[in-house]
Parts: C-alpha cells; sequence; structure tokens
C-alpha cells in the first residue's frame, strides 16, 4: 500500500473520481482515457505512473498541470480546485519545449519574468537554477547548440525557477540515450532532495521507476485505471542491479505483463 501521512495533515494533491474523454469522428464513440482514478499525495513524494501506452499516464499529468479539464470528478492542490496551469506546478516535456530564440539563460529567466520578477531577481535566480545543473558555462547558448541531455537540464532548470511545490515531468529522459538516462536519473534526485518537493514523474521503463520513486502507480491498459499502488521503501541512492531493486522489477513487471499483452491485442 501506498505510504501515509498524518490524518491531520490535508494531502499536497487530491485526485478524486477523475475520468477523462476525448471527443471522437462522428459516428464513433468517444475514447475514454482515464476511468474513475482516485489518489492522493503528501508533499515531497517522488511518484512515478507506469503503465502501457496510451494508459492515460500523461492525460493524469495533464489534468494535475491544469492543461485539461476533467469529464468527471476532480482534481485539489492544497485543497483548491485545478481550473487551469499555475506556477506552483511545473512541468517538463519529452521534447524539452524549450525557447529556441532564446538564451540557455533567458530560458530559465521566462517563468520569472512573467511572474514579474526584477531583473535583478531574474539574474540571480537563472544563476542558481543553471549552476544546480551544471551550465553555468552555457548561459550565453541557444538550444540548438546544447545536446540532448543538457536541453533537459535547461528544461528541468526552468521549471525549477518559479519554485514550484510540485514538478510534473512527461518521460522526460525518454529520448536520450541509455547513459545520458542513467546520468540525468541521478541528477533529478540530487535536485530534489536539494529542493524538496513533490514530484510525479511519467515513465514506460520499470527499472527507471523503481530506482526513482518512492511510490509507484500502475495503470491499465485503456481505459487507464490504477491497478496497483506500490511503495518503493528502499534507500537512496539505490543501486540498479540490487537484488531488491530487481525483486521489485520482476514483480511490477509480471503485474504489467497481462496489460502489455492487451495493448498489443488493439
Amino acid at each position: 500500500m501506498a505510504p501515509g501521512y498524518p490524518s491531520s495533515l490535508a494531502p499536497k494533491l487530491c485526485v478524486r473520481h477523475a475520468t477523462k474523454m476525448f471527443g471522437a469522428p462522428e459516428g464513433d464513440q468517444a475514447v475514454v482515457a482515464l476511468h474513475d482514478v482516485s489518489l492522493e499525495a503528501g508533499p515531497n513524494a517522488f511518484i512515478c505512473l507506469l503503465g502501457p501506452s496510451g494508459c492515460g499516464k500523461t492525460t493524469l499529468l495533464n489534468l494535475i498541470a491544469g492543461f485539461l479539464e476533467p469529464t468527471e470528478g476532480e482534481l485539489r492542490v492544497d485543497g483548491q480546485v485545478i481550473t487551469c496551469p499555475r506556477s506552483d506546478r511545473g512541468v517538463v516535456f519529452q521534447d524539452y519545449a524549450l525557447f529556441p530564440w532564446l538564451t540557455v539563460q533567458q530560458n530559465v529567466q521566462f517563468g520569472p519574468r512573467v511572474l514579474g520578477r526584477s531583473r535583478a531577481q531574474r539574474e540571480v535566480i537563472a544563476d542558481k537554477y543553471l549552476a544546480m545543473v551544471g551550465l553555468s558555462e552555457f548561459r550565453h547558448r541557444y538550444p540548438h547548440e546544447l545536446s540532448g541531455g543538457m536541453k533537459q537540464r535547461v528544461a528541468i532548470a526552468r521549471a525549477l525557477a518559479n519554485q514550484p511545490s510540485i514538478l510534473l515531468l512527461d518521460e522526460p529522459f525518454g529520448a536520450l540515450d541509455a547513459m545520458t538516462r542513467e546520468t540525468m536519473q541521478d541528477e533529478l534526485l540530487t535536485l530534489t532532495a536539494q529542493e524538496p518537493k513533490l514530484v510525479i514523474f511519467v515513465t514506460h521503463s520499470v527499472l527507471e521507476a523503481v530506482f526513482l520513486a518512492d511510490r509507484i502507480i500502475v495503470m491499465s491498459a485503456r481505459p487507464g485505471r490504477i491497478l496497483a499502488d506500490i511503495s518503493v521503501p528502499l534507500t537512496h541512492p539505490r543501486d540498479r542491479t540490487a537484488p531488491d531493486v530487481t525483486e521489485y522489477v520482476r514483480e511490477i513487471r509480471t503485474l504489467l505483463a497481462p496489460q502489455l499483452r492487451q495493448e498489443a491485442r488493439r
């Protein structure tokens, strides 16, 4: 079962019976991407959403971000219903989504600028987070001059620059090579240890989920439902090849196998 927190404390995030349907061409039925999903999360947890393609992981992330509205149910952050994106929820996408006409420094300063921070404040913020992701010397470069891993570091720094209490990551390392991906996983854990927050991380990789997460939400094939809510009480840093990590990976893969076969038959 998922780790709890004192009943006197309201959850940071509360999802209640969330269902999301998408319209379909005339004559076809609507697509149910997410069906009756409920979960709660306290602050400073690291949660991975894991499941087969099309199971609603990204849809759930987008509902939490405020990019989508639920067809049924509701989502709350700190007791307030989510109705739109806000700076308290930082988002990192797989495709980086950097502004190509802005330098690295200007990309990181973008959020603070929208929030009305002064030029001096923006420079301090950008310097801080570029140092945290190891890109201070690249502050005047443009995105096309960076490697994939460097672009994703900039994207993470940009998300952190607004000092969100929730960090949402949609398969952020999926396009990276294996070695860079592992390096980025290590760096993300370091960053979130330095500035604790609720992290919700979408992935297709069982090993990535076990390596990163305190808690793994395993989702079913479409329509997406919560199949299991698994606590991973292993201490960090974790060894990807350690027997306890390998055992979690084996159990979750066994759980997912029927869902993957179901998705393959669609």
